[in-house]
């Protein structure tokens, strides 16, 4: 893999024809373009577990206020991001919330049963720029394949460290960071996940139009390795016709430490997926599969301070068939067929469906049989297009997730109905 990531950097700079323009030549200065805006974010997510487990249930609303400014002007350029976060508790659900896939708000030590009533987290950065590359201490919410935030949820996580972001050739970006400390989105502080230090580096590179290649490799401490291929291609058919084909993999060798601790089955995984979109008009439809193999499932998500977490994103599941299940336990296979609709063709512009049935099969559930489980998903988003609530979204999302016996008595996943509802409101200051 590693060799395979060099060839590909080098492919690229070969292939290269001419750099980037000097985005720190033509900067404007700190002030002059710095931004600032608030989001806010109404989030309710009601999980109807089946089998004997509590209902997760919570609401809450989230003020989420970001500031970037320029850079200074010169060869060096120098620059702060920050962001404030504050959350407050509508409604956990007495007996109903800590459900570890909901987590707005972590449940407290002592008293599981309760979670705070609200929380609030800060953090900065600071910036350098040389031409195109870009270098950020502090913390910040890194969108990587092999590190990707988790803002799916009420507040979003994010990590201190170090990263380098280089865009010195068209078409080329390169990544390279060290990141020692994630902050839960459901808590206060810095370190609340308990991250001891994740290695990121890799890169990814637009051969044509149509067609783009990722490759990351992370070394995250007393965890795993793991790394990440992903190719892109779109076949424009007609003016409004076009076939994309979208391949995700990843290879994950895991520390026998973590082994132990998170009481695994093995210690190594391959999970990939491939996905072909059709689009014709305001029409899509997807056919997706998607293969794990190895002595284990596919691990992402959580945090070390959990004993199966390993704070690497929650976000960090590359992959065609990841909705409410991710369809990535040990030896799955899972097939997917989804349908889009773009509104703006009848005269509803800003609304938008989806639905996806997924069907997995063959899970190894190490003595009760043949696991199998299948999903139906849906969202309906809305966005208003013009007047004084401009850009406010409103998204409603279910799933409806069966599961057979041997899952559910391996402990994999369970039945269940889901139902979350997301509106949110960007506002631009300046």
């Amino acid at each position: 893999m590693f060799k395979t990531r060099i060839s590909l950097v080098a492919l690229a700079m070969i292939a290269a024809t001419q750099a980037q323009a000097n985005d720190q030549a033509d900067s404007k200065g700190f002030i002059e373009d710095s931004h600032a805006n608030v989001l806010l974010r109404n989030a309710y997510i009601n999980r109807d577990k089946k089998h004997g487990t509590d209902d997760q249930i919570e609401w809450g609303q989230a003020f989420i206020a970001n500031f970037s400014s320029g850079f200074t002007q010169g060869t060096v350029g120098v620059g702060v991001d920050a962001f404030g976060l504050y959350a407050v508790r509508l409604d956990g659900g007495k007996g109903h919330n800590g459900g570890a896939g909901v987590d707005f708000f972590k449940p407290s030590d002592t008293d599981p049963a309760n979670s705070p009533h609200n929380l609030a987290r800060g953090g900065a950065a600071i910036k350098f720029r040389i031409s195109n590359t870009v270098l950020k201490y502090g913390d910040q919410m890194p969108a990587l394949p092999v590190l990707q935030y988790d803002d799916a949820r009420l507040l979003p996580e994010s990590f201190t460290g170090t990263l380098i972001t280089s865009k010195e050739i068209e078409g080329l970006e390169l990544n390279a960071g060290r990141f020692t400390q994630e902050a839960r989105k459901s808590a206060e502080g810095r370190d609340s996940g308990h991250l001891k230090s994740i290695n990121v580096f890799g890169g990814s590179y637009k051969f044509t139009d149509n067609f783009t290649a990722s490759l990351y490799t992370a070394d995250n401490e007393d965890v795993m390795k793991k790394h990440y291929l992903g190719l892109n291609y779109v076949f424009p058919i007609a003016s409004d016709q076009s076939l994309t084909l979208d391949f995700n993999g990843y290879k994950t060798d895991i520390d026998k430490k973590f082994v132990e601790k998170a009481s695994l089955t093995g210690d190594d995984n391959t999970i990939w997926s491939l996905a072909a979109t059709y689009a014709f008009g305001p029409h899509s439809i997807t056919l997706a599969h998607q293969r794990s193999t190895g002595s284990t499932g596919y691990n992402y998500g959580g945090y070390q301070s959990q004993p199966w977490g390993t704070s690497d994103g929650g976000s960090t599941i590359y992959l065609a068939n990841s909705y409410w299940s991710d369809f990535n336990a040990e030896d799955e296979r899972s097939w997917q067929l989804g349908y889009g609709l773009d509104f703006g063709a009848f005269g509803l512009p800003g609304l938008t469906y989806k639905v996806a049935y997924v069907v997995g099969d063959n899970i190894n559930t190490h003595g009760f049989g043949e696991g199998k489980e299948r999903e139906i998903f849906n969202q309906v988003r809305y966005v208003v297009q013009d007047g004084p609530a401009k850009d406010l979204s409103i998204k409603l999302r279910s799933s409806f997730l069966r599961t057979n016996n041997a899952v559910q008595q391996n402990g994999y996943n369970d039945d269940g109905n889901e139902v979350r509802v997301f509106v949110e409101y960007p506002i631009s200051i300046f």
